[in-house]
């Protein structure tokens, strides 16, 4: 029997740690240092000494202590109980977890876990089945089923599966093909999980957030980056979308927050209900909390674990939403790390292959057929933090290579109080040709062969406005023609009844695509009423001085799904220009 080889420690400098002695060993092997097994991962081997980054605070090392690799890369133990959970950046959990973690549980199953989960069989013994395939189903981990699923790479006959009861997560539960399975298992988080295809079809991802479902819609399965200076709502808008957005499970990564502000985020995704299932929006969110005062290596690690964790719930079939707040944060860690290991700095110090890694964190988006033949998918969301606001740093330009949307929160519509401060002239989407097929040649639920039209109207009236407010600030708005003036008229009325939305309200948190086409359509036929009173005769004036407030309150006094109420002040302001109209006459 061959023992597991011990290295030795000969120097540690703050979380760097340089080994010799041992053994065989692969960059980014996970190695377990000191008496307490901090984990610490390899980062550069030569000439027989291994230099490892640890996880985790290293005082107590000294030189003559011992390293013993584990043989494998960092991995993330995924099973029943990770839903409605907060975790470190290793996944450890953090919510039920004493003052210091376990030590050495990086990357291992967790053992003798005391708690005990109801298991169902889907297969019987003898039956054959193929990698991916559901064995059984954990119930009691919230409002969604948790498919126990054959490993990829494993299938054949089962040769073994246990009775319908209560089993440990580290229970054997069934065999395939010689191979015991138990309900927690292990994945390489900077792996992606295999499948069997990528699905180029787009479907939306309704976000309930009007200004990007209307303007920047994302697809299922995309990728979104939302870049923003301090104080700009950035992590507010992830809220919203992360309680209204149509996916089946969450996965937010707070990475280098301060503990403060994620402590705050903790505690209001845990009273927040869950608008699906009238339960705790947390019971279908995974929280992965690395703050700013965590080790480096586990910041770095962390976006990474939380994509591996939507990876494994999108293989059970479901529909993954992945928020990074921030990848800033997450950029800094990796300018760190190269700066003490020697590597040659690139632009603004950041190593030269950020681009690469944030290539091969966003690729991992993708909706998919599954080993086991169904369908899911990660959409990955990332939220850009740069420095004084500028969109020019490395990390926010080369994101803008990687995504497919860009939702940019400008300061000024900030501190105007426009939220979401989401600029309609920065922004973009390159979903939206893709998805104006699904409207109009969708099924009945989500065809609307208007919508093209209706956004295309949208975006032209607004970079009018912007042209012609520009031009007004220094004429004067009355210098400009008649028609021009309700132009920019109808770009005040699309931000104030249509873009903006209130967080605190009850009809407007969220809105559905059917209310936010009805506003729409209410602003623009409004804005058309205004231009046929000007042809008419009717100073441009009068119309600016008429009361718009029933038409923008439209959006908080009708609610969620009411299309009916948004039509009834549309008509009603229709008809206040009819008159106005007909006392010319």
């Amino acid at each position: 029997m061959t023992s597991t080889p011990r290295g030795e420690i000969t120097r540690v400098a703050g979380p760097l740690v340089e080994i010799v002695h041992a053994g065989d060993v692969a960059m980014s092997d996970v190695v377990l240092l000191g008496t307490d097994e901090l984990p610490s991962e390899i980062v550069a081997i030569r000439d027989g000494s291994v230099t490892v980054q640890a996880y985790e605070y290293t005082g107590g090392l000294a030189p003559g202590d011992a390293a013993v690799p584990c043989g494998h890369p960092l991995s993330a133990n995924l099973g029943p109980g990770l839903l409605g959970g907060v975790f470190d950046g290793l996944l450890r959990p953090l919510s039920d977890a004493p003052t210091w973690l376990a030590a050495g549980t990086a990357g291992r199953p967790a053992k003798g876990t005391a708690r005990l989960w109801p298991f169902e069989p889907s297969v019987s013994a003898g039956e054959r089945v193929k990698s991916g395939a559901v064995l059984g189903v954990v119930t009691g981990t919230g409002p969604l089923a948790h498919r126990l699923l054959a490993p990829p790479g494993v299938g054949g006959v089962v040769d073994e599966i246990v009775a319908a009861g209560r089993y440990r997560a580290d229970d054997h539960v069934a065999t395939v093909a010689g191979v015991p399975v138990a309900m927690t298992t292990s994945w390489p988080v900077r792996r992606p999980r295999p499948a069997s295809a990528r699905i180029e079809t787009a479907e939306p991802l309704h976000t309930g957030q009007r200004v990007l479902d209307l303007l920047f819609p994302i697809a299922r399965g995309s990728t979104a980056a939302v870049p923003g200076g301090f104080g700009t709502g950035k992590t507010v808008l992830l809220q919203q979308i992360a309680k209204w957005c149509d996916a089946d499970v969450i996965v937010y990564v707070g990475c280098g927050e301060r503990g403060n502000e994620l402590a705050e985020i903790v505690g209001e995704l845990f009273e927040l209900t869950d608008p699906h299932t009238g339960g705790r929006l947390a019971d279908r969110t995974v929280v992965i909390a690395n703050t700013s005062n965590m080790p480096m290596m586990a910041r770095e690690a962390s976006i990474y674990t939380g994509v591996t964790v939507a990876e494994y719930y999108r293989d059970m079939g479901y529909h993954c939403v992945v928020m990074a707040d921030s990848t800033s944060r997450w950029a800094e860690a990796l300018r760190e790390f190269s700066s003490r290991s020697g590597e040659l700095p690139a632009e603004e110090g950041y190593p030269a292959g950020l681009a690469s890694a944030l290539a091969a964190f966003y690729e991992r988006a993708g909706v998919v057929t599954t080993l086991g033949g169904g369908t899911g998918s990660v959409t990955i969301i990332g939220a850009v933090s740069p420095p004084g606001g500028d969109l020019t740093e490395p990390v926010t330009a080369h994101t803008e290579r990687f995504v497919r949307c860009r939702w940019t929160l400008d300061r000024d519509l900030a501190y105007a109080r426009h939220y979401p401060a989401v600029s309609w002239s920065a922004s973009f989407s390159r979903d939206a040709e893709a998805l104006t097929a699904h409207f109009r040649h969708g099924d009945a639920d989500g065809a609307d062969p208007d919508w093209p039209v209706r956004r295309g109207r949208m975006v032209g009236l607004l970079a009018a406005a912007d042209r012609l407010a520009a031009l007004a600030e220094l004429v004067g708005v009355t210098a400009l023609p008649s028609h021009e003036r309700m132009t920019v008229l109808g770009g005040r009325l699309l931000r104030e009844a249509v873009l903006q939305q209130s967080a605190l309200s009850t009809s407007d948190a969220f809105c559905s695509p059917e209310k936010g086409a009805a506003l729409i359509d209410a602003v623009l036929d409004v804005v058309d009423g205004c231009e046929r009173a000007t042809a008419a005769g009717t100073p441009p004036g009068e119309i600016e001085r008429l009361d718009f407030g029933p038409l923008i309150r439209a959006r908080e006094q009708a609610g969620p799904h009411d299309v009916d109420g948004v039509r009834t002040h549309r008509d009603d302001m229709l008809a206040l220009l009819a008159t106005l109209e007909g006392e010319r006459r």
